[in-house]
Parts: structure tokens; sequence; C-alpha cells
């Protein structure tokens, strides 16, 4: 459904490595443009860059953040300032379930804590990490649009075990020197050293633990007509690999924190993690059932940025009656996502199997790609697939902006990374907002730009969640873009964005579609 993979890029490992490259191979081309979109900041810090929505939505469908007059602004550099809180039990690779609360200091100081549990609820605690430390904001970030590059420094992490069957698991994890005494005789409740400044950090490595994560820092603040405000802090992602996260340099993001003082309400979790402290760490209420259906449209919160530079929103419709899936995956040039580059429009079906063993609530599928459609937004895209060789990618010299083509005759198109037909083993969940409405969560992509193609490559977290837009709706009812409103770069400046971003997609990553 979602990764629809070059046939010969399937190896993870391999994948990774082109990754790599691309990413110097950008910072040359980066350099070499001159392109002010891209170009590494000469001060500092660029001033304060506003961004909201440009794009015409049906008005049912509209972004829920950008109904009502809301504006979204992102300052660089961000103001950390202030406590951080989740706002839902968040779900990592592997998988791991956790509730975080970080506080920053005008003086560059943070303490962070994080809460682990055993389940997907958040409702039975196993330990909570105190981290204490300083960040340094360095420049806006040339790789990933909108972010702001960071350093940070720890000078203490410290383990507090809840339970003993917790403590039994993580000696098993930790050597005995971890906590200086045999951590099977820890007493829960109190709080041990994993690292200080003295200390290496091979402690940390083995509970799979790094801060990589404020590596990349983002500040969104969206401002409702009515005065009030909520910010959402944005924070570097996690590496889906658990061998890979302690040195992953982030270039997408994780689910936001939001500000304790400047949230959504109600927030019943948001004062619960507000008020936790190693010691007590928060015992989520347990989340309202929401049975898995599926029927209707569904259509992304805000526009979403994956690792390797990608901006995107999705919009899915499915029905149960038919088993039939269609995806929409608008592709953009910037973290508005005002700046369209080209759209894929994905087809097939899908079945649901069983119940997952890992995640509580969560329920396995396969997914099959049968058709995609390809859709240019400018002249640099469109010639861009002209170029590509006869029968490879849709008919040779007939791509016009604006105007779709259909990929399965030629089985796909390499240079966007698709391959047809195309199968997945995929992850789903449903769970009910603050306002009770329905969100529908789907699997997290793979960093390192692998297929889940088989029943082991299975997501085990998820993307942000998707709202529904309307039930049973039929294609008919789509998003349009409005030229007048949607404000290009100049072809130059687009076309090398378009380069870059094509030249990811081909190591092989239908993370450009999902």
């Amino acid at each position: 459904m979602k990764h629809l993979e070059a046939g010969n890029m399937s190896n993870g490992r391999f994948s990774h490595l082109l990754r790599e490259v691309w990413l110097l191979w950008q910072a040359v081309f980066v350099v070499g443009s001159g392109s002010k979109l891209w170009e590494v900041p000469t001060r500092p810090f660029m001033s304060s860059s506003n961004f909201s929505g440009s794009l015409q939505w049906e008005p049912h469908c509209q972004y829920p953040h950008l109904q009502n007059g809301v504006k979204i602004t992102a300052d660089i550099p961000p103001s950390l300032d202030g406590t951080w809180v989740s706002t839902r039990c968040e779900v990592r690779p592997g998988p791991e379930f956790l509730t975080r609360s970080y506080t920053f200091h005008s003086s560059r100081h943070f303490q962070a804590l994080q809460h682990y549990y055993t389940d997907s609820g958040c409702e039975e605690p196993a330990y909570s990490l105190m981290i204490r430390g300083k960040i340094r904001l360095r420049q806006a970030s040339w790789i990933t649009l909108g972010g702001t590059e960071a350093e940070q420094h720890l000078s203490k992490v410290g383990i507090v075990v809840h339970t003993v069957a917790a403590r039994q698991r993580l000696a098993s994890r930790l050597p005995a020197a971890c906590v200086g005494l045999s951590l099977g005789r820890a007493v829960p409740g109190k709080m041990y050293e994993l690292y200080n400044t003295r200390a290496g950090r091979g402690c940390l490595t083995a509970l799979g633990f790094s801060m990589m994560e404020m590596d990349l820092v983002r500040v969104e603040t969206q401002h409702h007509s009515h005065g009030g405000k909520v910010q959402e802090l944005f924070l570097g992602d996690i590496h889906t690999d658990w061998i890979q996260r302690t040195q992953h340099r982030p270039t997408g993001y994780q689910q936001p924190l939001q500000s304790a003082m400047y949230h959504v309400h109600p927030c019943p979790v948001c004062a619960l993690v507000y008020r936790s402290s190693e010691q007590r760490p928060p015992k989520l209420p347990q989340s309202t059932a929401a049975p898995l259906s599926l029927a209707g449209r569904w259509v992304s919160q805000r526009c979403e940025t994956r690792p390797t530079v990608l901006f995107l929103n999705r919009d899915f419709t499915f029905d149960p009656s038919q088993h039939a899936w269609e995806g929409i995956y608008r592709h953009y040039s910037d973290p508005a996502c005002s700046q369209p580059t080209f759209t894929l429009r994905a087809l097939g079906h899908y079945a649901q199997e069983n119940p997952s063993t890992k995640l509580s609530g969560a329920y396995e599928f396969v997914f099959k790609v049968t058709q995609v459609r390809v859709t240019a937004w400018d002249e640099p895209t469109a010639k861009l697939l002209n170029s590509t060789r006869p029968g490879k990618c849709g008919l040779a010299g007939s791509w016009k902006v604006r105007v779709e083509q259909d990929l399965t005759p030629t089985d796909g198109c390499p240079v966007l990374g698709i391959k047809l037909p195309h199968k997945e083993y995929e992850l789903f969940k449903m769970e009910l907002d603050h306002r009770k409405l329905p969100l529908l969560f789907t699997g997290e992509r793979p960093t390192d730009a692998s297929s889940p193609d088989r029943p082991l490559r299975r997501p085990t977290s998820f993307q942000p969640p998707m709202v529904l837009c309307s039930e049973g709706e039929t294609q008919s009812s789509r998003m349009s873009f409005n030229s007048k409103q949607v404000q290009l770069a100049s072809a130059t400046e687009r076309h090398a964005q378009l380069v870059l971003l094509v030249f990811g997609c081909a190591l092989g990553s239908w993370l450009c579609v999902y």
C-alpha cells in the first residue's frame, strides 16, 4: 500500500547506504546551486518565517487546524522555554510505549522526563528516565526546511524502576554496573544513575536510549480567531531499527509535544503528564474503545514531514464492501505544503487479518497496489518525467502539467521508486480524539526505506493520525489546487528541489508516497 518498492532496492542496508550518499550529494548540490531555499544560512538564524495554508480544500475536508480562521506560524529560531508534554500514549518502533515531559530553561538547560509502560494505553508504568543536559540552537536547517539544527549535551541520566516485573526485564538488558549494584536488587521507586559526564554511554546504548531527537527542532503556533493559541514542539524522528536509533541523525519529526500553557482543550493527558515526576509516573485513563471502521474518506491533519526531506499530505478512501482503497499523496517542496511538486494516486485492494499481538487494539492488514497515476504540477516535474526512457514511466514524452498519467502499463516508474503490482503488510488502529471524533493510525514507514513486504517487516509504530473527512464518500470529492493562490518558487529553485526529491525516491523509497 505504501512502499511500492523498486525491485532491487529492498535490501535495507543497501538503501541506507544510498541514503547517506544521497544526503552527501544533496549537501554538495545545495552549496553549488546557490538556491536560496536550500542555502546554508550565512547568519546564525533567519528571521521569523510565517507559514499558512494556501490551498483550497472542499469545506468539509479542510485541515482541522485551518478552519475558523486559524493561522499557523513557525519561527526560526524557535522559542523552547517552558514545559512541553505528550497528548496521548506515544508508540515508538519496537514497540515502546511512553509519555514525555520536557522542560527548557532560558539558560539553555533542559530536564526531560520519559515514562515507559508495558501496555499500549500507558496505564501500567514500568520505569522512568530523568534526563538533564543543555541544548544549543545552531542554525536553520538546510536539509529539512522549516527546522532548526541543534546540539544537545547530556549531564546526567537516572532511572527509576516502578515494578518488580520491570526490574527483572531490565536486568536482562542492562549490565549490573549501570546502577551501581545488581539491578536484580534495585528498589522500586528509588533513583539510580545510568549516566553522568564521567561515565561512558554503554548503559544508555544497552537501553536503546538516545536524545538525538533534539538535533532537529521546530515549533508551530496555531493562532485562533478568538485570540487563543496552541503551540507544538516537533523533535527529530526515531529510527525504526533499534540498532540504528542511537546513531540516527533525524531529518523528519515525531508526533509533536504540546505546550503545557498553550494546548488543545480539553486535554486530560496533558495535565497528568505535566504533574508527573520520576517517582510518580502518569497512569493514563483507559482510552475510549473505537472499533475499526475504515469506510469513508480520511485526510491528513497537517502538512506531514518524512525523513529524507519529504513534505506531503495523504487522502485515503476505503470501500469495505469491495475491499477496495484509493490513496492520494500530494507532495510539496515546503513545510507548509503550499508549493506542490507532484501528486500520486494509488488504487488497489486490502484484506483485514488478525488483531495485533504486539499492539492492543491494532489490526493487521495486507494491502495490494495495482494501479498508480501521477500528476505533475509544474514544468520542471513534467520535463524530468519526459526525460525517462520509453516504456519505463508512463507514455514517454507525453507528460504535461496538471494532466494525470497512468503508470500501470509500464509497471510503475523507477525514477519515482514505484513498482507494480506491490503487496505490503500493514498495521491499523483507531482512537477517538478529545472531541470523541475518530482518528486513523497507519503503520510507520521504515527509516531505511525498506519495504514491509513480508509479515516479519510489519510496522510496530504509527504515522501521524488521519481524520475522517466524510463517511462513505466516493472518488468524486477531491482537493483541488487554486493556481492563483499557490505561490511557486522560481524554476531554478524548484527544479533543484525536485531533482533532490526524486533522487531520494529513486533510492527505493515509497516514503515518497506514504
